[in-house]
């Protein structure tokens, strides 16, 4: 392509101040001007692209020697990585069947071509285990779904992250945390699994923080904000049965929030429990963590999980998916804008993981494609679980 001239301007981000508005443009006018009309420069009007040659070894050193270097490098996430090793690597490809030059995705912004072989590179510095692959390469796929808005929101000054919920049987033969605690540090599968989608996203699909992924505060969730449906202590389907999927079958589904709060509610009765989610108040497109124990209340009052939708939409029914009011019938919140699903563990807390925005996106599922020799492996790693001292 030829070069691109940028010129700056002194108006702040999205600003509405009319005045500072069009003393930016006057200011910034003569420079525009110029940008268009000077001829362009041999460079400009036929850039040569850079071509140097990608060594298969990167650095020899110790494990410190390797961490400075990858960090240097922009490589890292801000945490000691694991060094990718020519053996780990092909420890972690052992998590799938398909080739190593297979290209899953294409990702954004820079069109990076996410191959098998390069996601198990980052999912070794993750810190992943091989039974997590599956779990990571449907994670990639959902995101190259252009209903995520993943091209919007991943360069954007909002700071979403993706969340990633996990369903199936696939949550306890890799030790995905369901229960207390599910959200925070602690577990390999849930840390690792958002880590590597994380380091994924950043040096293959090449979103740099302040480069391309523009984020004014950035957000916490991108770290890892990762959640398996507590199906166990559910007394309805869990979601990806709701969303035509079998229940035998291991699905992983993807959205983007920039926001996640906590409420309790007021009375632990039913009514009392819908309506405190229902004041959350569900926002473009939400996922209502219900706990087991208030669920289980919902359904020996006879709440099905559809009447606890039912009983949000109508209690919002003046209020936008974005959370304004307006009361066009057309622009009302809908039962599409949000799922619940079940999590957590015992207490009395619940939680809403939000985008906000009102982009048209959607949640996106995919169906996690599982190796042949998928019992050994499980049986290799079952027992990578924490065993912490009782009192």
């Amino acid at each position: 392509m030829p070069g691109v001239r940028v010129i700056g301007t002194t108006i702040a981000c999205e600003s509405t101040v009319e005045a500072d508005i069009e003393s930016g443009i006057n200011g910034a006018l003569d420079d525009i001007i110029a940008a268009l009309t000077k001829p362009l420069t041999a460079e400009e009007s036929s850039p040569q692209p850079k071509t140097e040659p990608e060594p298969r070894l990167a650095f020899k050193g110790s494990y410190q020697d390797v961490n400075n270097f990858f960090y240097r490098k922009g490589w890292g996430d801000g945490l000691p990585v694991s060094p990718p090793t020519e053996a780990a690597v092909a420890e972690m490809l052992t998590g799938t069947d398909l080739p190593s030059d297979h290209i899953v995705a294409k990702l954004i912004p820079r069109g990076g071509k996410a191959t098998v072989e390069k996601i198990a590179v980052n999912a070794v510095m993750a810190g992943a285990l091989p039974v997590h692959m599956p779990v990571i390469i449907a994670a990639v796929e959902a995101l190259s779904d252009e209903g995520t808005r993943f091209d919007t929101f991943e360069v954007s000054t909002g700071s979403w992250a993706p969340f990633f919920l996990i369903n199936g049987p696939v949550r306890s033969d890799i030790h995905i945390n369901v229960s207390s605690g599910a959200l925070s540090p602690g577990n390999i599968a849930n840390a690792a699994i958002g880590r590597a989608v994380g380091l994924i996203v950043k040096n293959i699909g090449g979103a740099r923080k302040a480069v391309e992924d523009m984020g004014t505060l950035g957000n916490p969730g991108k770290w890892s904000l990762v959640l398996g449906e507590n199906e166990e202590e559910s007394p309805w389907d869990p979601y990806h049965v709701d969303n035509g999927y079998k229940k035998e079958d291991s699905v992983i589904t993807v959205f983007f929030p920039n926001r996640y709060a906590q409420t309790i509610p007021a009375q632990t009765h039913a009514e009392g429990i819908a309506a405190s989610v229902a004041g959350m108040i569900p926002g473009s497109l939400s996922a209502l963590i219900v706990i087991p124990d208030h669920a289980k209340i919902l359904a020996s009052e006879g709440w099905s999980k559809q009447r606890v939708k039912d009983f949000i939409i109508k209690q919002n029914s003046g209020l936008t998916a974005s959370g304004i009011v307006d009361s066009s019938p057309s622009r009302r919140l809908q039962d599409e804008d949000f799922i619940l699903i079940v999590a957590g563990g015992p207490g009395v807390w619940h939680g809403l993981l939000q985008s906000a925005g009102g982009f048209k996106n959607s949640f996106v599922s995919k169906k996690i494609t599982l190796p042949k020799n998928w019992d050994q492996m499980v049986a290799k790693y079952k027992n990578m679980v924490p065993n912490y001292v009782r009192y």
